[in-house]
């Protein structure tokens, strides 16, 4: 499976509870700052695989891509997570969809988010040097949703400074992993044999 480096943990950690004979390779989280990249490197990952296994998956939803990494998979037979984002895959479509009919400025985070917002967030949008950027990326925001799949006080912690930091109200919705799970068995079941 080529994973996408922000679920590849939760997803290696599913893969093993569940004794699937599936190997992870994860591709950088940061590509999610240029979703344009992340068709290319599927594809370029995908040929390398191709090599070693029978059946390569995509651990990716759409991903900001616009259909580039559908047309990536149907040009190389591959399936991948269903939704948009993974946040669909881990609180469920309608589920989101609501979060945004309510209150379309809704930011979203997952743990990866929490544990890594000053890194993906605030250094790579350039706010740790440049705070006054918060008005020019965050003005149409509303608030931050953390859809948290193990919390625990310290995701609280980071996930309460991260909304801070935006200068935003956090909400919690807890998740945990098994929309991941289902997705992940959808996604592995037709393509091996998972005993």
């Amino acid at each position: 499976m080529i994973a996408c480096g922000a679920i590849a943990q939760p997803v290696a950690a599913i893969v093993s509870r569940r004794g699937w004979p599936v190997d992870v390779h994860p591709l950088p989280p940061l590509l999610h700052n240029q979703p344009d990249r992340i068709a290319g490197e599927v594809r370029r990952l995908a040929d390398e695989l191709a090599a070693s296994y029978s059946q390569v998956v995509i651990g990716y939803a759409d991903c900001g891509t616009y259909g580039a990494l559908d047309e990536v998979c149907d040009d190389l037979g591959l399936r991948r997570l269903p939704g948009l984002h993974c946040y669909d895959v881990y609180a469920g479509a309608s589920r989101l969809e609501t979060f945004f009919s309510e209150q379309p400025g809704t930011y979203l985070l997952t743990d990866f988010l929490v544990r890594s917002f000053a890194r993906t967030v605030l250094q790579e949008l350039g706010l740790d040097r440049y705070p006054d950027l918060r008005d020019t990326y965050f003005t149409h925001y509303t608030r931050v949703v953390w859809l948290a799949q193990e919390p625990d006080d310290e995701l609280l912690s980071l996930a309460q400074h991260a909304a801070d930091r935006i200068g935003l109200p956090l909400t919690v919705v807890e998740t945990g992993d098994r929309g991941l799970e289902k997705a992940l068995a959808d996604l592995l079941l037709p393509a091996v044999s998972l005993g």
